[in-house]
């Protein structure tokens, strides 16, 4: 079951992430692109985060395709080419900076940038702030505006209803721990089912 959610979750994001032939656009992808630009034409900076590497390299080629200067960093991004990624950012070098969710959630000072754009939502809210925080750094002197692109009626919209209403069932599933034994069967379909009640 929590392979299935997952994959509904990787489809809000954009729908070749769970079926590499489809030609269906993403509307994440249409709304990403406005807004870089609009940022790029305001002379503003900003972090883009995502829990899916996938999604993360779609957006990578998206900036590419539209001459759109970016750092990027994953897991995978080894401890040296880290450093550097975010010294460049930091001295004006990128309009955005790719980061995985997992990769940037601590341990980054990118006062640089002055908008963070969460491209889907995390179990956790407190992982998402966690890594919003990368901006709000010593250092920091202008505000920092929060963008959180959800699928409105997906799976994304239950994710936050389940936040709001299940705290604690959320934080069982979000960060698998041993608690997922105690969640029943009907909670996991609620986030399946088209509403959600409390």
């Amino acid at each position: 079951m929590l392979a299935e959610i997952m994959k509904l979750r990787r489809a809000c994001c954009h729908p070749s992430l769970v079926m590499p032939q489809a030609t269906i656009e993403s509307s994440k992808l249409k709304a990403f692109d406005k807004l870089v630009v609009e940022l790029k034409e305001n002379n503003h900076k900003c972090l883009v985060f995502s829990q899916f590497v996938g999604h993360l390299q779609l957006l990578k080629a998206r900036l590419i395709a539209n001459g759109i200067s970016f750092q990027y960093l994953d897991g995978a991004t080894p401890n040296k080419a880290r450093q550097q990624a975010v010294n460049d950012f930091q001295a004006g070098h990128g309009d955005v900076f790719l980061i995985s969710l997992k990769a940037g959630g601590s341990g980054l000072n990118l006062t640089a940038a002055d908008y963070v754009v969460h491209m889907d939502p995390w179990w956790n809210p407190a992982v998402e702030d966690q890594a919003s925080d990368r901006a709000h750094r010593m250092g920091q002197t202008r505000p920092v505006t929060i963008y959180r692109f959800i699928a409105k009626n997906t799976i994304e919209d239950k994710i936050l209803e389940l936040h709001q209403h299940k705290r604690d069932l959320a934080n069982s599933l979000l960060e698998g721990s041993d608690d997922l034994a105690r969640v029943s069967t009907e909670d996991m379909m609620a986030l399946l089912q088209e509403s959600w009640t409390s």
